[in-house]
């Protein structure tokens, strides 16, 4: 070490390590909706199956959303009481990462919860029954041979799913049964399905798939059209497959992921303030 330059030791006490622990407040995604002067942090969200700016801190659900606890300690004390399910499994991290299509369960007040977009980017608790919080809707990321040639699928929330159906490929959907882990059926990514799109310009919005431009080397693009006869393109990798034909495998939330310009919201809201 002595032999090395100064600038090599002036260097190595700057380097941080480990992960980080923090987040400020105005770093933390938009579509958390959290104000500027509340405080200087926010939640940094846990490590897990989804990624840190496409996911919500199950804190946040709690506290901002349902209006369950007021406060960070509060928050707390529901979570390490064993009450919160995700998927169906008790989780006690007040920070863990909830995103699309994850299933909240509250079981002291029978309520289930899908994670989905409204057409503004911002996570929508729907309220679902207890028949539908069973299953979720995964998107397949990458299909692969493991140990012994075992075949098996990684989801977009990481779930690894050994033995899958031969006709699943990287880019369907896959519905899982939230008891067992296994798939029940899938939906192709195919023209004429439908789909949600989960990031980009468009996302929260519900179409089908009219055609897809392949680009070798860089983004595939698809052309989805909506109910209306809206239409627009998007890379393939914000393309959620939610059913076989129109038919959606899950409840949608208010709008049906139809997204209105501010004139048309604007005149929704007159009419309502008139009855």
């Amino acid at each position: 070490g002595a032999n090395l330059p100064v600038s090599f030791h002036r260097n190595r006490t700057r380097m941080a390590r480990g992960p980080k622990r923090h987040l400020k407040r105005i770093a933390a995604p938009k579509h958390w909706m959290l104000d500027k002067l509340t405080g200087k942090f926010a939640p940094r969200p846990s490590t897990g199956p989804h990624k840190l700016r496409e996911c919500i801190p199950i804190m946040l659900l709690l506290r901002n959303r349902l209006k369950y606890s007021t406060n960070y300690a509060e928050s707390k004390v529901i979570m390490k009481s064993r009450n919160i399910k995700v998927d169906s499994k008790i989780r006690t991290d007040m920070r863990y990462p909830c995103g699309f299509q994850d299933v909240i369960t509250i079981e002291k007040t029978d309520e289930h919860f899908r994670l989905l977009h409204d057409t503004k980017g911002r996570f929508v608790m729907h309220r679902i029954t207890s028949q539908e919080a069973s299953y979720k809707l995964c998107r397949v990321k990458a299909l692969s041979t493991g140990v012994k040639g075992i075949p098996y699928v990684v989801t977009h929330d990481g779930r690894t799913i050994r033995f899958p159906d031969p006709l699943i490929k990287p880019n369907d959907t896959v519905k899982v049964d939230l008891a067992t882990n296994k798939i029940v059926e899938f939906a192709k990514f195919e023209v004429g399905n439908v789909v949600a799109i989960t990031g980009g310009h468009n996302v929260g919005r519900v179409g089908t798939i009219q055609h897809t431009e392949k680009h070798p080397g860089s983004h595939n693009i698809v052309h989805v059209k909506d109910k209306t006869g809206a239409s627009w393109a998007t890379r393939q990798s914000n393309v959620f497959v939610l059913g076989t034909g129109k038919q959606p495998a899950i409840s949608l939330p208010r709008n049906k992921g139809i997204k209105h310009t501010i004139i048309e919201e604007a005149n929704r809201r007159a009419q309502k303030a008139g009855k």
